[in-house]
């Protein structure tokens, strides 16, 4: 069993980072943006021509909505971003594919977890995330954590090793998802509780899952999502393929892989570190 648990705290805590916009460009544009206001407004002033100046304007608000857009995918895990080159990235032939070849299939697993608050069996993935609405007058329980938004206070994310049938050849392998594989869970999570200002009494069954974790039981505002993968559900898993006599399995790519420009969707490159576990798509 893999405990990703830790790994998606850090991630939720450095979400704001912009990690797809090198800082070298933000120490090239800033100055040749200061730069070229002074040159418009100097043109403008002494010329009396406006043309250069809105030119401006215009280009620089391209570029700031361009970073923006990229940044702001950034900050919401990039889903959209490894969702859009998943999707782009075509189905492997586990028959044609050759030892160390970045592969996707999709199909099946058939080990079990179980998720924390429902208690769903049978899992091949499981995550139950706690989020607490921070606002002044409550005591936080991490004090980097922001008022008046959401913040993460506990996560039980888990995945483990599992079969699964290839569906193009057939060819059964196993998925290396368990102890010490980072693993990249681009599953949805289902809002199951939510409380809210006029109603923040907590339930017998929800009181009894915090305190099991000794997490406060007080009445707040708090919401709790749960995602997973089942047995018999369709998955999509990328990664690197690995051959030795008739085992088959898919492991973590040794070495970071890029998904390269999306220009459809406009975003800047950004690098992969794990095996990728995604919904089965059509």
């Amino acid at each position: 069993m893999n405990d990703l648990s830790n790994a998606s705290l850090t991630e939720h805590q450095t979400s704001f980072s912009c990690k797809p916009i090198p800082s070298l460009a933000f120490y090239t544009l800033l100055p040749l943006f200061f730069i070229g206001l002074f040159v418009s407004i100097f043109i403008l002033v002494v010329v009396h021509n406006a043309a250069f100046f809105l030119s401006f304007l215009l280009l620089s608000a391209l570029v700031a909505s361009f970073l923006a857009w990229n940044a702001i995918n950034w900050r919401h895990h990039n889903r959209s971003a490894f969702m859009f080159f998943l999707n782009s990235f075509p189905d492997s032939d586990l028959r044609l594919a050759r030892e160390g070849q970045l592969v996707k299939v999709a199909s099946c697993g058939n080990l079990s977890l179980e998720t924390s608050y429902e208690r769903v069996g049978r899992c091949i993935y499981a995550s139950t995330l706690l989020y607490e609405y921070g606002q002044f007058g409550l005591k936080p329980v991490n004090v980097k954590r922001s008022c008046f938004q959401w913040n993460l206070a506990y996560c039980e994310r888990f995945s483990t090793d599992f079969y699964i049938t290839d569906r193009i050849s057939g060819i059964r392998a196993m998925v290396k998802a368990g102890s010490d594989c980072k693993v990249i869970p681009l599953i949805t999570d289902s809002k199951l509780v939510t409380t809210t200002k006029q109603c923040r009494v907590l339930s017998p069954h929800l009181t009894n899952w915090l305190r099991e974790r000794n997490l406060s039981a007080d009445a707040r505002l708090l919401r709790l999502e749960e995602g997973y993968i089942q047995e018999g559900n369709t998955v999509t898993v990328t990664g690197m393929l690995h051959k030795n006599d008739d085992v088959v399995t898919i492991v973590q790519p040794p070495e970071l892989f890029s998904t390269g420009c999306l220009w459809q969707k406009l975003l800047l490159p950004i690098d992969v570190d794990g095996l990728i576990l995604a919904p089965g798509c059509s």
